[in-house]
């Protein structure tokens, strides 16, 4: 595999190699296509990780980006030991810039997520531990962190995005049913995003662009996450 170099955008091989891999999903397949996983997905992935983590500096100078496997990027084979679907292989390519002292799969996190024939772009946390949850929960009440974090919400869905992490039917016993942010109270994670069919600005420079601009209107959560939870 060649050396990383300045992130011109994703090739569109990259988008056809997972692909042809949702069709193909075996070892065989994989390893005769190793070379092209190589050059045209984690070639451009770790140049997109260090181009954008330069960009993201700007709204959070602490963030990581890391281009190695286990830290910005994500391993291409899937955990299948308490799955029935025993496909060797995830079919979309994840990447992650997260912010926090903590590990990384419970830090808020800038997030890429390519599973073509859609890319979305998000932030935030996907799913609590049991200690972050009784933090964020406690955020959600407290009369100086609870009023900003349902405004952020609101703008951010009056601005197209989507709010995630939804998960309870009921309002956790301790806190009040009629409370201002009871629904926020539902959720085990908290996340905001948007889908899209793969856009032009992919395949070339303008792609760092364009997530940030995202980004930038995410970052509210993001930074008010960072803060509940650090």
């Amino acid at each position: 595999m060649s050396e990383p170099s300045k992130f011109e955008g994703f090739p569109k091989a990259s988008v056809k190699f997972f692909s042809d891999l949702a069709k193909n999903n075996n070892k065989a397949w994989f390893e005769a296509h190793r070379e092209d996983y190589e050059n045209n997905v984690m070639l451009p992935s770790q140049q997109f990780v260090m181009a954008m983590g330069q960009r993201l500096q700007k709204l959070s100078p602490k963030v990581n980006a890391d281009p190695r496997v286990n830290r910005s990027l994500f391993r291409i084979n899937r955990d299948t030991r308490f799955s029935k679907d025993k496909a060797p292989y995830k079919t979309h390519m994840g990447v992650m810039f997260w912010e926090g002292r903590r590990p990384r799969m419970e830090c808020s996190c800038y997030y890429f997520h390519l599973e073509p024939p859609k890319l979305m772009l998000g932030i935030g946390i996907y799913m609590f531990t049991p200690e972050l949850l009784e933090v964020y929960r406690t955020a959600c009440v407290h009369p100086k962190l609870g009023p900003p974090l349902a405004k952020i919400v609101k703008q951010l869905e009056s601005k197209g995005y989507s709010l995630g992490g939804k998960f309870y039917k009921k309002v956790p016993r301790g806190f009040a049913a009629e409370h201002a942010n009871a629904e926020l109270l539902l959720h085990n994670g908290m996340h905001a995003g948007i889908e899209t069919k793969i856009p032009a600005e992919f395949y070339t420079a303008k792609l760092l662009d364009y997530c940030l601009l995202h980004y930038k209107n995410m970052a509210p959560l993001h930074k008010w996450l960072v803060e509940v939870t650090s």
